[in-house]
C-alpha cells in the first residue's frame, strides 16, 4: 500500500461537476493498493496517518496530529501510485491491484481511518474520473509506503 498524503487547508473532490467529498483542515490522502496488500498495511497505514505529526504546534514545530487539530481526512483512491516507468515513457500498472481488489481494500481502509479517526471520512468515488482541488498548506507532501517504511 503507498500513499500520498498532503497537509491542507481545505480540500474537494468533484466528479461529473458535482462535490462528492469535501474537507476543511486536515489531510487529503490518495492511497494506491498492491494485490498482496492486507489488514496489516490498512492498519498501520490507517493508524500511522492519523497519529503522524505534521500540523503546527504552539511553537510553530510540527508536532500534532490531524486527532490533535481536530481536523479531517480526504481520502481518494488513486492506482497510479504504482506506475513504473522503467521502460519507455508510458507507464505500467502492473503492480497496482487490479478493480476487484483494490475497491475492497479501499473501503476497508477508509473504514480503519474512521475508527482511527472517530469521525466520517469522506471520499471520491472508485474508478470514476475525478476532479481534485485542494489548498496545500505549507506545503507539506509526504509518500508513504507500508513495505519500505523510512
Amino acid at each position: 500500500m503507498r500513499v500520498v498524503v498532503q497537509r491542507v487547508g481545505e480540500a474537494r473532490v468533484d466528479v461529473a461537476g458535482e462535490t462528492v467529498g469535501a474537507i476543511a483542515a486536515g489531510l487529503l490522502v490518495f492511497a494506491g493498493f498492491e494485490e498482496s496488500d492486507g489488514d496489516g498495511d490498512l492498519d498501520r497505514m490507517a493508524g500511522k496517518l492519523v497519529r503522524l505529526r505534521i500540523f503546527a504546534d504552539a511553537a510553530g514545530m510540527m508536532n500534532r496530529s490531524v486527532i490533535d487539530i481536530g481536523g479531517e481526512v480526504l481520502a481518494v483512491s488513486q492506482f497510479t501510485l504504482f506506475a513504473s516507468t522503467r521502460k519507455g515513457n508510458r507507464p505500467s500498472w502492473q503492480r497496482a491491484a487490479p478493480p476487484t481488489v483494490a475497491q475492497p481494500l479501499f473501503e476497508r481502509f477508509v473504514a480503519r481511518l474512521e475508527g482511527a479517526l472517530g469521525r466520517p471520512v469522506p471520499t471520491g468515488i472508485f474508478a470514476a474520473d475525478m476532479q481534485v482541488h485542494l489548498v496545500n498548506d505549507g506545503p507539506v507532501t509526504l509518500v508513504i509506503d507500508s513495505r519500505q517504511p523510512e
